[in-house]
């Protein structure tokens, strides 16, 4: 009997559509943001009791946030699992009209603050309750010299809910319901979801027909994506213009909280071992008995994978994750307890997994996509760190909550490693090299596949400044990424030109570039099991290390654990951890 998988209960934040509490905190939004441009606009308030000013408007900036955020995740928690109900639907088109006032007061309190810059600078400086907001009190004055006028970021984030943010939505609907036959005789159908999923199938007939099937699916709406994807890239190019960005890479590098230098040095070291993960590639090319892999090989089991039932993917997650520190098996216990967890596949759900804060409740959900094999379980264990990074700021104010993607990617990553060392541990032979093959898959996907899609997105980014592109045009983009990192390791005549229409983080404004923060995550993170060597208590400063990445740029919250990333030699160790397990892989396949 199939075990059932578990759908997550989203009842303490919500008890439905029609709470009352939802409707209510829709119109605390507009009342809130009243409120707080009031506050903004009292100049006698702020000429006579400036620290009293600035600590009420840091309160009430910060109370909108975290009803602003819960409001969000929750009605796109409601609309992936449902993307096509209509009332999910018009839950995320009504919530992102009431946020609208809270982007606009936020655009209003960024030009209050830079119109006074040394007042502010000086509260901060001089009151020891708000020195935890000196680093983003400054990254707010920053960003405000690459704002708009009010009137004009009003205008771009009203017209965004028809423009970038539909066409986002037009991106993820059509690609978690369009299906192909896959069975001519019984009219068995499978969705692109089910598609991709045999990616991972042994037999190689089955992955390819996924694959050839798939193509069609994507060929037959590539004009829809492409329109989307053209919006969406046209716009940001415009933004980023008007908002005196020098490219959209440099907005993500401030969104990231890294510099240019720390980039090229993580982007260098990516490029640099590009033989070293094409040497897997041949490799595995070798052990599944090919001349040479194609793109639906990638994902292709090599060594003997046991199957994971949920239950007992559970209680392995609790069990490692215990053993190396108490409070992640505890909230990761308390996930599987409380159903947090949206765990399988299932019609008009979208693939994939993440994590999302619920900041009222308290509370993360995780949507994942269980397909009882080990990538599950690692991908649930991703999840949880994310969560478990969630629950170690959870009781800092909103401002001081907020990490940066490439901060994200930490926890999530670290516990993979966790789970995937204890998995290794007393393994032999073909078991051995199954999750091998499950951990240097994932480095190469977050190396190889993330270096692809930086550089297809930038590519994308220097055309759509000149004009429109065609869906072929974005296929050749693709196929050209593709080739320059993964080389003569696959098949040429055999990759993948429509992964731009399959990968949702390309259809977003608010965040360029959502690719090499996977990779600083990765390497960071096993540079982090090697510093933890070296320190007697490293689940304390773990911790410690956590709660720091809402308030400091990533050199300032790495030094903290004793990592430079300025250095290409920190990066380049966490490289050779991939390494090593590579070694042992070729051995295992005689390559």
């Amino acid at each position: 009997m199939e075990e059932t998988l578990p759908q997550w209960d989203l009842t303490p934040i919500y008890t439905g559509f029609d709470d009352p509490e939802l409707e209510n905190d829709m119109i605390f939004l507009k009342t809130g943001s009243v409120a707080l441009t009031a506050l903004l606009e009292n100049g006698e308030m702020r000429s006579r009791d400036m620290v009293g000013w600035f600590g009420a408007v840091l309160d009430a900036w910060q109370e909108l946030l975290d009803i602003d955020e819960t409001l969000d995740a929750y009605a796109n928690a409601r609309l992936t699992t449902q993307t096509a109900d209509p009332l999910a639907i018009a839950c995320v088109n009504k919530v992102a009209t009431a946020r609208l006032d809270v982007k606009a007061v936020g655009v209003k309190l960024l030009a209050v603050f830079g119109q006074n810059e040394d007042a502010v600078r000086s509260v901060v400086a001089s009151h020891e309750k708000f020195a935890p907001y000196a680093y983003v009190v400054e990254e707010m004055l920053q960003e405000n010299q690459h704002q708009m006028t009010p009137a004009e970021e009003d205008l771009a984030a009203d017209l965004a809910r028809s423009g970038t943010d539909a066409w986002g939505r037009l991106q993820e609907a059509v690609s978690s319901s369009v299906s192909a036959i896959w069975d001519e005789v019984t009219g068995e159908r499978k969705s692109v979801i089910q598609l991709r999923a045999m990616a991972s199938d042994p037999e190689r007939t089955v992955r390819e027909k996924a694959w050839r099937l798939e193509l069609d699916i994507w060929k037959h709406h590539e004009v829809a994506f492409a329109a989307a994807l053209n919006g969406v890239k046209g716009a940001t190019v415009s933004l980023d213009k008007r908002r005196a960005w020098a490219d959209p890479l440099e907005r993500s590098l401030f969104q990231s909280r890294v510099n240019r230098s720390t980039f090229d040095a993580l982007i260098q070291t990516l490029e640099t071992n590009l033989p070293l993960f094409r040497s897997y590639l041949t490799a595995k090319a070798k052990a599944l008995g090919v001349e040479k892999l194609a793109f639906y090989d990638l994902f292709a089991p090599v060594g003997h994978s046991t199957s994971w039932t949920y239950d007992k993917a559970k209680k392995f997650i609790v069990t490692q994750l215990g053993s190396f520190h108490a409070p992640i098996a505890r909230l990761a216990s308390r996930a599987f307890d409380e159903n947090w967890i949206d765990a399988g596949p299932r019609a008009n759900k979208v693939g994939g997994a993440y994590d999302t804060y619920m900041p009222k409740a308290g509370q993360s959900r995780i949507l994942s996509n269980f397909d009882f094999d080990y990538d599950g379980v690692t991908t649930l264990a991703h999840e949880l760190g994310h969560a478990y990074h969630d629950s170690v700021v959870a009781d800092k104010p909103a401002l001081l909550r907020h990490y940066p993607m490439t901060l994200a990617e930490t926890a999530s990553i670290f516990n993979e490693y966790l789970i995937f060392s204890g998995a290794l541990s007393g393994t032999q032979g073909d078991e051995a090299l199954a999750l091998l093959e499950n951990f240097i898959q994932g480095a190469c996907q977050v190396c190889v596949d993330i270096l692809c899609r930086y550089r297809f997105e930038k590519a994308v980014f220097a055309r759509r400044a000149e004009g429109e592109l065609t869906a072929e045009e974005f296929c050749a983009l693709m196929i050209d990424a593709q080739k320059s990192t993964y080389g003569d390791a696959l098949d040429a005549d055999k990759l993948h030109p429509y992964m731009w229409a399959v990968k949702g983080h390309y259809y977003s404004t608010d965040f360029s570039y959502y690719n090499y923060p996977y990779a600083f995550g990765q390497l960071f993170a096993l540079g982090l099991v090697a510093a933890g060597q070296k320190v007697d208590d490293f689940p304390s400063l773990y911790d410690d290390m956590l709660k720091m990445t809402g308030s400091a740029d990533a050199a300032t919250v790495a030094a903290r654990a004793g990592c430079d990333i300025t250095s290409p030699d920190f990066w380049q160790g966490g490289m050779d951890t991939i390494a090593h397990h590579i070694t042992r892989y070729r051995e295992e396949t005689g390559a």
